[in-house]
């Protein structure tokens, strides 16, 4: 969990802005998915955000990540807030809702915030009313916000034909966290949440849940409790929306290096070793939330190692 920052002239200017978070739209199989941007800018350390990496072994990856996933001018790495959509001859699922608009939060970096967010999935040709599903890979404040908007002064489904997919350890996690009174994440559970279970529009599934055909969960835990990805295969394509699974480009070489995100952070490593291992050379798009410029990307051999190849090539 990692809440976006205010955007200044002195980390990226507008048009870089732009740059750095333009997913073009792509096709697996018979499907199509699009990207729903929130916001983007440079954020963290290296050194804060990967507290068990040597710094030398990830100052050797700067010049790489340069520009578009690390500010020089800063020192800080650069993440983007997006959401996705997959759109099958089926249904159009909505994976991942961002911050949201009005959130009370504890860090100011969400709080009340006023983002592009619904405006932007209204220019893919897409209204709230037309979502079916709605997907989350777990339930951080930056990716349950969207769930709900203000209306009369009471949280309502922002969504209002959809059918909300949680895992159900995940959610029964939350919610034993708000009861109690320490749920870390503050506010969130009640705003973004209980409203969606209160509409009936809440579906708690297990790890192995189709959502559709070609389109499944698989557990991933560490970065949170129940974390999961969502697989989709279509057509003999293969791609994976990964959550949080990972947070910056430089994880693939170093699928070791959890940062300091993570609430557990040697499940995480365990889980995303196990990930990198298995979809190495095997041609499955992969999809991270928070990467910027192209985001999607094959994992590939490299020497002794393996890299990330954005579809730009450019990265």
């Amino acid at each position: 969990m990692l809440a976006p920052g205010s955007l200044t002239s002195d980390t990226l200017g507008k048009h870089q802005r732009f740059q750095d978070c333009n997913m073009q739209p792509l096709t697996i199989g018979a499907f199509s998915v699009q990207s729903v941007y929130e916001a983007t800018g440079a954020y963290i350390t290296p050194a804060d955000l990967f507290p068990d990496a040597a710094p030398e072994a990830v100052a050797a990856h700067f010049d790489c990540m340069a520009p578009t996933f690390f500010d020089t001018g800063s020192g800080k790495l650069k993440l983007v807030f997006q959401s996705f959509v997959l759109q099958t001859p089926n249904h159009n699922i909505l994976t991942d809702t961002c911050v949201g608009e009005d959130k009370e939060r504890a860090n100011p970096n969400s709080h009340m915030k006023k983002w592009p967010w619904m405006d932007n999935l209204k220019a893919l040709g897409l209204t709230p009313a037309d979502i079916e599903i709605v997907m989350s890979t777990h339930l951080h404040p930056d990716h349950v916000g969207w769930n709900t908007q203000r209306r009369d002064r009471r949280w309502v489904p922002a969504f209002p034909n959809a059918k909300y997919v949680f895992a159900r350890d995940v959610y029964a996690h939350w919610e034993t966290d708000s009861n109690a009174g320490t749920e870390q994440t503050g506010l969130t559970f009640i705003d973004s949440m209980l409203p969606v279970a209160a509409a009936g529009q809440a579906v708690l599934v297990e790890h192995d849940h189709q959502i559709e055909h070609g389109i499944w969960i698989e557990p991933t835990p560490g970065h949170s409790p129940g974390h999961v990805i969502v697989n989709v295969k279509s057509n003999g394509k293969r791609s994976a929306f990964v959550g949080d699974l990972m947070h910056h480009p430089i994880q693939f070489p170093h699928p070791e290096w959890s940062t300091c995100l993570y609430w557990d952070m040697a499940m995480s490593a365990a889980s995303r070793t196990a990930f990198v291992g298995a979809r190495t050379d095997s041609d499955t798009l992969v999809l991270p939330v928070h990467f910027a410029g192209a985001t999607a990307g094959h994992i590939v051999r490299s020497g002794d190692s393996q890299t990330f190849k954005f579809l730009d090539d450019n990265n």
